[in-house]
């Protein structure tokens, strides 16, 4: 009797337990971001499209080289003159008694050049101008390659001919090695400036520094690009 007990306790261990069909389902995986779902697919190697150049970065290839070659009888194209830089520089002496001044001349500065200007110091101490040493006088920016040529454009095409009775520009402002120097009074000549928004009314120098071994040269260059030169 205690042998067919202990034979049907075994035979209940041996037997396998039923699946629980009430089990809870597993939880679905996250969906994919939308963005990733509406994001355009780029084909292999694919690259994004090239900056276009300036204009007159493009006109200076195609139009200014050919020229100067014949006219000066240059050999090669690297032989033709083209402009290294542009440097505005603006000088704030009224700054030694109002720091404020010269953050309005930075702001004009840096929307006139489209790049933030460098805070140029005193490199000595002048008692009558109140002038100590390292105490900020001005700003300055050097423009080159594409920022450098729509500066140009602007300046060319917008700026000189805004200046009050303008009547040509004096060949004689080069410096006899190739580089050509501009004084402006108004800073408002640009139209990035408005008029009802500036503190006071300031002037800049722009030189614009070339690579031609004469003044000749440079000239020629410059009115290649329609640089309203006098006759």
């Amino acid at each position: 009797m205690a042998k067919a007990k202990e034979d049907t306790v075994k035979a209940k261990a041996d037997t396998p337990k039923a699946k629980d069909d009430t089990a809870k389902p597993k939880k679905a995986a996250p969906a994919k971001a939308a963005s990733a779902k509406t994001a355009p697919a780029k084909a292999p190697g694919e690259k994004s499209a090239p900056v276009q150049p300036a204009r007159l970065q493009q006109h200076f290839r195609e139009a200014v080289v050919p020229a100067l070659m014949k006219q000066f009888g240059f050999k090669t194209a690297m032989q033709v003159p083209r402009i290294d830089k542009i440097v505005l520089n603006m000088g704030v002496g009224e700054a030694v008694n109002d720091k404020k001044i010269l953050d309005n001349a930075v702001g004009d500065m840096t929307r006139i050049a489209g790049q933030k200007p460098v805070v140029t110091k005193a490199k000595k101490s002048i008692a009558g101008f109140k002038i100590r040493k390292d105490y900020p006088i001005g700003c300055m920016v050097t423009l080159r390659r594409g920022r450098m040529y729509e500066f140009l454009d602007r300046l060319v095409s917008v700026a000189i001919p805004r200046i009050r009775d303008f009547r040509g520009i004096a060949a004689r402002s080069f410096d006899g090695r190739g580089n050509f120097n501009l004084g402006v009074k108004e800073q408002i000549i640009f139209p990035e400036i408005e008029y009802d928004k500036i503190d006071a009314l300031r002037g800049m120098n722009i030189t614009i520094t070339t690579t031609a071994k004469s003044d000749e040269e440079a000239r020629a260059l410059l009115a290649a690009f329609k640089f309203p030169f006098k006759s």
